[in-house]
């Protein structure tokens, strides 16, 4: 005998309580947005104009839709196979609800946990919500698709944006649209909608009057205390820049000096998030002398430091500082996600100049050909560009919540949407966690630096082709001849395996290409204690990369003593171990030092 849940009736006295409450916090949550956003900004008048972002929304499904209304018999075709499915679909629910048996006619995508609760499926009139979403969504999907007549940029941009929109709308973000989330509400008497309603008020204070979604519960978490704890000592500081040496755990040490430059775009501690997943943490432990840069999260002041300046402010001035410190004028370095891509313009401007002070690198997730760059593409035509330029040059940097915002809607229904629900419907507080912690620590972007990195990379290509001008002289990343390890990782919506994999090609010396299970930031931090994904080799990265793939071997666990065995074999001499501010340079304070704890 089998007995169906229900939900008990909710306490109306509880009920009206609550649902006065939710007036008073929504009425607070509309006071934070509406309250002018910085000093001598003044209330939006009436009409008030559409954004930049959506008007090229607007214009961009506009042009799709505009290909199919040129053709009459293509859009009833459309029009009837929507109508076709939701037929199908109306039968399917009316057995359903006599109580016959029907097969779905669509159903979510494996990996969709947004449909995960039961009655999606058992209750005819949710299965019949979830059903009429999903083949609304992949209609308009395929519509795309197979418009005829558009660029491959506004068809990408448009699948981009219909993306966003089917994820807003999905019935799965509504209390009343939403199964679990009508019984939670009514089990809890609104309760939750309170709470929710206060976070949503205390997430557009912390944004400056714009929602900044919570993804974590930040309480749980400070920079040197319980995140970044590698002990060491910054050794030197200049406009951009602090430079960790990081303390020996061993007695000797590989002779060359190992140089790590992090992102810009967040902080560097990503790859020192705890004991347990330290990348850095792991490298002293093998043996080698670590120095990281930590990069200032910039202001007004550093409106005009470029791509040049974080070269020469950045790694030439961390080459110069670990030769006073070691004795050392050779280094092998590191470079992850678009600090790669400032590497192998480093490199390419070593072999144009002939000052070749790094002998080997290491390039994680990093594209140096933006061809096949993925989603972010979306953000960099002229005309975007230009608007992003234009919100630059009123403060001199993009704000951090900018890109913060651009790389979770690559994921909108993991990192946007389930949060909204998580957070200001259930009215529950995230989970701590680390890595969004760190994800949520958002630097700025000097207008300077960030305007050459948008239109030489994504929107030129400047330097896969030999064009890139630096500093008067044109890089050709073909005169690199270093040993390379390319790591790719096999998810990554940031730098996609097939733009690392066209990327390696580039250079004109040996390259190790590698491909890690996973996405951009967990495919990174894998460590061989408690590795959840393996990896993938197969020597040069030649010929099409779904053929590389097929033919290379798979190896179980963590990429990083793979990695360090490559690294060894370059330059395998030791020596003595350095401590940190005992040499030329002195310690100017404990990591991870003061930048990296400034605030966006």
């Amino acid at each position: 005998m089998t007995t169906e849940r229900t939900t008990p009736l909710p306490d109306i006295e509880a009920l009206s309580r609550n649902a006065s409450l939710l007036v008073e916090e929504f009425g607070r949550a509309a006071a934070i947005y509406m309250k002018p956003k910085g000093e001598g900004d003044l209330p939006l008048p009436a009409p008030v104009k559409p954004p930049d972002e959506v008007n090229d929304v607007v214009r961009t499904l506009g042009a799709v839709a505009e290909r199919w209304l040129v053709d009459p018999q293509k859009t009833i075709e459309a029009q009837t196979k929507l109508s076709e499915a939701f037929i199908t679909l109306w039968g399917s629910t009316w057995h359903r609800l006599q109580g016959e048996p029907a097969a779905p006619v669509v159903e979510p995508e494996p990996k969709d946990n947004r449909f995960k609760h039961e009655e999606w499926s058992t209750n005819p009139i949710f299965d019949f919500l979830k059903q009429s979403y999903l083949i609304t969504a992949r209609w308009a999907e395929e519509l795309v698709e197979g418009a005829e007549g558009i660029d491959d940029h506004t068809r990408h941009k448009a699948q981009f944006y219909l993306r966003q929109i089917t994820g807003a709308l999905s019935p799965s973000n509504f209390v009343l649209t939403n199964p679990e989330l009508i019984r939670h509400t009514l089990e809890e008497n609104g309760a939750n909608l309170v709470r929710g309603m206060k976070m949503l008020a205390e997430d557009i204070e912390a944004g400056k009057g714009e929602l900044r979604v919570r993804q974590t519960d930040p309480t749980g978490f400070e920079v040197g205390v319980n995140v970044a704890v590698t002990p060491g000592e910054v050794v030197f500081r200049n406009d951009l820049m602090e430079l960790i040496q990081y303390a020996p755990t061993t007695e000797t040490v590989l002779k060359r000096p190992f140089l790590i430059v992090p992102p810009w775009i967040n902080k560097y501690y990503i790859l020192d998030l705890n004991p347990q997943k330290s990348l850095i943490g792991w490298m002293v432990s093998q043996g080698l002398t670590v120095f990281c840069i930590s990069w200032v999260n910039p202001d007004e002041r550093h409106a005009d430091k470029d791509f040049e300046s974080y070269m020469r402010e950045g790694i030439e001035a961390a080459i110069d500082a670990i030769g006073v410190a070691t004795g050392e004028n050779e280094v092998a370095a590191a470079g992850y996600c678009v600090g790669g891509t400032l590497l192998a313009v480093t490199l390419a401007m070593q072999a144009a100049t002939g000052n070749k002070r790094i002998k080997s690198a290491t390039f994680l997730t990093t594209q140096v050909d933006f061809t096949h760059a993925g989603d972010l593409k979306v953000f960099a035509d002229e005309a975007q560009i230009q608007a992003i330029e234009a919100r630059m040059k009123r403060r001199g940097y993009l704000e951090g919540s900018g890109m913060a915002t651009a790389f979770n809607m690559l994921r909108p229904n993991d990192l946007i949407w389930s949060y909204v629900v998580n957070n200001y419907v259930k009215g529950k507080t995230p989970m701590p966690f680390d890595l969004l912690y760190w994800n949520a620590d958002a630097t700025r972007m000097p207008a300077a630096n960030h305007s050459f990195y948008l239109r030489n990379c994504y929107l030129e290509n400047t330097l896969s082709q030999g064009r890139m001008i630096l500093g008067n002289v044109r890089l050709e990343l073909k005169k690199v001849k270093v040993p390379i390890f390319n790591l790719a990782t096999r998810e990554d919506h940031i730098a996609p395996a097939l733009s690392v994999f066209e990327g390696s090609s580039k250079f004109g010396g040996k390259v190790e290409y590698v491909v890690a299970g996973s996405g951009h930031i967990a495919g990174v931090v894998n460590p061989p204690s408690k590795p959840k994904y393996g990896f993938w080799t197969g020597g040069p990265a030649k010929g099409h990369f779904a053929d590389w793939m097929q033919a290379a071997t798979e190896h179980k666990g963590s990429w990083w003593p793979y990695w360090f065995a490559w690294l060894e074999h370059q330059a395998p001499a030791r020596v003595p171990a350095r401590i940190p501010g005992e040499a030329g340079l002195s310690s100017l304070g404990p990591a991870p030092g003061t930048y990296v704890r400034m605030k966006a």
